[in-house]
């Protein structure tokens, strides 16, 4: 309100001597003013000034080539020294418990958890199943560390138990969405991952955070490794994929519509991988008895694929 702005004022006035490039004084006043009665107009002011004066400059401090020799330029994201000690499945779980007893709003929480993710990352697959069977507890407001940690893990070994923890139901419908959208962001993908993933997606209830996470992995997967059509974990995915497709795409109902829809967006999403599905993605796309969603799909589902697949397709129909 208008009264209130009219009880306080300040106001701040700042001369600086620059000489050379270099600041040589800096002279400062502040003053602010309250009004306790508006009314009458009393109340209290307060003046401060300051000054900042340069006594000297320092000599250049040179620095010999020694002495640069352990720094090098990187990013600050999740990097932490490279431990050399061999991590322990006890340690791990005994890690998981302070991570219960801790404050949730804490750094010390915040600390913990880093730690937990990287010591996963040192753990074998038949440590990491021991682990989940000593730490599948739930922390208050049922918290569960270890399901939040491994998909930031990012190793074969953190996937292969993410994969088996889904098929088995021992994890949340949420956090199993949470595990699918994880794998795009994996940076280094392994054909283990791929071959471990697979059969996920032959299963009825696959949703399309299943379809779309695996297939942002074979992405990412083909992108780093030439040739990646030639694997055979990435042949058993796309295999998958192009049954559903059944040639060329003729769906019966509208949720057969719906879930050949999300099949096609899925081969797109693999990119290179798709590749041998070129020509009956090219029947999909040309048969006009088709639905237009359908058609539609199916010229998508080319857009990461090299211009000969395409031409191939073409040719093909």
């Amino acid at each position: 309100p208008q009264s209130e702005q009219q009880m306080l004022s300040s106001q701040l006035e700042c001369v600086q001597s620059i000489k050379d490039g270099v600041l040589e004084e800096a002279k400062c006043t502040e003053s602010s003013r309250v009004l306790l009665l508006p009314q009458r107009g009393s109340g209290a002011e307060t003046q401060t000034r300051s000054a900042l004066r340069l006594l000297q400059v320092g000599a250049q401090t040179l620095y010999s080539k020694g002495d640069s020799e352990d720094l090098y330029v990187t990013n600050m994201l999740y990097e932490r020294e490279i431990t050399e000690r061999e991590v322990t499945g006890t340690e791990v779980t005994e890690l998981v418990w302070k991570l219960c007893l801790a404050h949730s709003a804490s750094y010390e929480t915040a600390d913990l958890f880093m730690t937990l993710v990287f010591e996963l990352r040192h753990l074998s697959l038949e440590v990491l199943r021991t682990l989940w069977q000593r730490s599948s507890f739930k922390c208050r407001d049922n918290w569960q560390p270890l399901i939040d940690a491994l998909p930031s893990c990012a190793t074969e070994a953190c996937v292969v138990l993410m994969k088996d923890l889904m098929a088995s139901g021992e994890v949340e419908e949420d956090k199993v969405e949470y595990f699918f959208w994880s794998f795009a962001f994996i940076p280094n993908p392994t054909s283990g991952m791929i071959e471990s993933l697979a059969p996920l997606l032959k299963s009825p209830k696959a949703s399309k955070s299943c379809f779309f996470g695996i297939t942002s992995l074979v992405h990412r997967f083909c992108s780093a490794h030439s040739s990646c059509d030639a694997v055979p974990a990435v042949q058993s995915v796309m295999r998958t994929l192009g049954k559903f497709l059944g040639g060329n795409c003729t769906v019966q109902d509208s949720e057969h519509l719906s879930k050949m829809q999300l099949v096609l967006k899925a081969i797109g999403n693999a990119g290179l991988a798709a590749a041998p599905l070129a020509p009956a993605l090219g029947s999909c796309a040309a048969l006009r008895s088709h639905p237009m969603e359908i058609r539609l799909a199916a010229v998508l589902a080319f857009r990461r694929l090299p211009c000969p697949a395409r031409v191939s397709a073409s040719c093909h129909r």
